[in-house]
């Protein structure tokens, strides 16, 4: 769904909203008020945060797995039910096309993707579709999931529904919890996608808030990715981009066999040859930069242009603004500086936590 269920909570609350960078058409939380002790909490405590406007395609049918098997960068049919992995539909020139958490279910298979892209990824999967026995459907209107993220969000998801909740990355657990069924997903170390559905979404926040986890908005977010470096679909990763120049390693496999844009796939980690990369790098006040700064330097008395700014957030870690910028390649070294076309300048660092 495009628009959180959450929202009218938010907004008679007094929250801060705006448009998500990588969905302009959907409002979140930019603050709950304290920027600071929200960020503080992904990294002490359980921040939580809203992503109940994400859309969701089910892929069904007994071809199912070949189908996506085939035309998807990371594995598919090995997959155990209950198990997933980030996932990507490439174009045939090896560039991303589409983003998304795959999950294995007992009868289809599921694919959350970020808001507004479900009905274009269901569209895409279909132009491959012959005559395979598949059905997808969009059921995004049934996909209201919250995040976790934190070291103490083991002891929230136990004082939420107990201890039966030990779940290793990717891996999903059904529950019971007050007469309904609550999905538990871990997508890394300390982070978990919870979905009780958008009926009892606000109930499931409610809980999270009284169990420990700390609300978080937008601000706090991208202060947290910058700093590890990670990209976001629809800010820094479009069509234009190789999952390699994103960083996007976990999302495609080298082992598998043929996929749609394996083949440059391959040859990239192979013979190397990106053209760009994306990158940290320090800017020298906290202002905002906006998306689409051009990166400049002055070499052999001629000034060219050798990056873009995709991505802007406050690092704490620094106490100064940090961007995600893609840097053409001979200009990557550590300690580079760059000026940014009218805002200052900025220095290429390394992502000052570790993910």
């Amino acid at each position: 769904m495009e628009r959180s269920p959450l929202l009218d909570r938010f907004q008679s609350a007094g929250v801060r909203l705006g448009a998500r960078p990588e969905a302009p058409a959907c409002a979140a939380p930019l603050t709950f008020g304290d920027v600071p002790a929200e960020y503080r909490a992904a990294l002490e405590g359980s921040a939580l945060f809203d992503a109940s406007d994400r859309g969701r395609v089910t892929v069904a049918g007994k071809d199912a797995a070949d189908f996506l098997h085939r035309l998807l960068a990371n594995h598919v049919k090995s997959l155990p039910v209950g198990g997933g992995d980030r996932n990507l539909l490439l174009s045939p020139k090896g560039k991303v096309l589409f983003e998304f958490e795959l999950a294995r279910e007992a009868e289809c298979f599921e694919l959350s993707t970020p808001p507004t892209h479900a009905p274009a990824l269901s569209a895409a999967l279909e132009r491959y579709h012959f005559a395979e026995k598949l059905e997808f459907s969009d059921t995004s209107a049934g996909h209201a999931p919250l995040e976790l993220l934190g070291p103490t969000t083991p002891e929230v998801l136990a004082r939420l529904v107990g201890a039966r909740a030990q779940l290793a990355p990717h891996v999903s657990q059904r529950v019971e919890w007050h007469g309904g069924v609550l999905e538990l997903r871990a997508l890394a170390q300390g982070v978990v996608r919870l979905d009780a559905g958008p009926e009892r979404v606000l109930e499931l926040w409610d809980a999270l808030v009284s169990a420990g986890a700390r609300p978080a908005g937008l601000v706090a977010r991208d202060s947290l990715r910058v700093e590890v470096a990670q990209a976001l679909f629809g800010v820094d990763v479009d069509e234009n981009v190789y999952p390699q120049e994103a960083g996007l390693d976990d999302a495609f496999a080298l082992d598998k066999g043929c996929y749609v844009g394996q083949e440059v796939v391959a040859k990239i980690d192979t013979y190397g040859g990106l053209n760009k990369r994306l990158m940290p790098l320090a800017v020298e006040h906290s202002d905002p930069v906006p998306r689409g700064t051009q990166l400049w330097r002055v070499e052999e008395g001629e000034r060219r242009e050798l990056g873009l700014v995709t991505s802007w957030g406050y690092s704490f870690a620094l106490d100064t603004g940090l961007v995600l910028a893609f840097v053409k390649r001979r200009h990557q070294e550590l300690g580079t500086a760059f000026e940014l076309e009218g805002h200052g300048r900025a220095t290429i660092v390394t992502p000052p936590r570790a993910r």
